[in-house]
């Protein structure tokens, strides 16, 4: 029985790779699966088994999945056509009789208000239909997703959202990883879903206060309205659609889509998460 992950030429998948590794699963049960062998010819030199896996390609997925493993697969960022992608794994990983199946989907799911939910809704409809026993690890927010930010706040001392009063329970995606290899190796898990958030949930001054420390100049949060913030966006040359997920992305930030916390990360991880000054820090470069 193998350990497979999809994904693992992604950031996410590699530091789940290497968390495994760190947690000391032979090398020789891993799979790092992936659709450019070459970006992960470094896990291939410490023993880990690499194998082409292209959601397009039901093929290579069959191939690289046998009877009884464990398959990460981790969501698609192609958007529009991700939910069949995620139907032709799922696919695959009933006719290989896989013994578990685990989904990274997105935060609080069914009634999230983020633009990007319905996919993981679905995906995780499929999932539970397969029959397969599962595992959802439902996603909230990379505080390295905040890395345009910190460049912005450098430029011009401010942090510029609609996200009105809302809160984000943000984490690293190593301390994510950590998680997901909790919940790949341990036991109990089957059937499970599990909310996987920071252990705190900071409003954007407290991110501009982080900013400000770490840049060594006062940076300030200036909220405006989702329609200030659309016409700030497009003048600064960021194109419509761009623009325009960004403003709903701040107004499911808004409505609480990515405050909450329950634990479950740092449980699942066996260590707190990484608090928000110490997750930008690395983004200085």
């Amino acid at each position: 029985m193998s350990f497979v992950i999809t994904g693992a030429t992604g950031q996410l998948g590699r530091l789940v790779v290497t968390e495994l590794l760190d947690r000391g699963v032979p090398a020789d049960r891993i799979v790092a699966g992936g659709r450019n062998l070459d970006r992960i010819t470094d896990l291939a030199a410490l023993g880990v088994t690499t194998t082409r896996f292209d959601y397009d390609d039901p093929a290579s997925m069959d191939a690289a999945l046998s009877e009884g493993d464990t398959l990460l697969l981790i969501s698609s960022d192609a958007v529009g056509t991700r939910v069949a992608q995620h139907r032709a794994v799922i696919g695959s990983a009933v006719r290989a009789g896989v013994s578990r199946l685990l989904y990274t989907s997105v935060l609080s799911a069914e009634g999230s208000p983020l633009v990007l939910a319905a996919d993981h809704v679905e995906t995780e409809q499929l999932i539970r239909d397969s029959g397969l026993p599962f595992t959802l690890l439902r996603n909230g927010w990379y505080t390295e997703n905040y890395a345009p930010a910190l460049q912005q706040a450098a430029a011009t001392g401010e942090v510029l959202t609609s996200a009105g009063e809302g809160r984000v329970a943000s984490a690293t995606r190593a301390d994510y990883a950590a998680a997901t290899a909790g919940a790949l190796v341990g036991q109990g898990h089957e059937n499970k879903v599990y909310e996987l958030s920071g252990d705190y949930a900071w409003d954007f001054d407290e991110l501009a206060l982080a900013f400000s420390t770490l840049l060594g100049r006062e940076v300030v949060h200036r909220g405006v309205t989702p329609e200030e913030h659309l016409a700030a966006l497009l003048d600064a040359g960021v194109d419509e659609q761009t623009a325009g997920f960004l403003v709903a992305l701040d107004a499911g930030t808004r409505a609480g889509a990515l405050a909450l916390t329950t634990g479950d990360l740092s449980r699942l991880a066996g260590r707190p998460s990484t608090a928000l000054l110490d997750g930008l820090r690395p983004l200085l470069g």
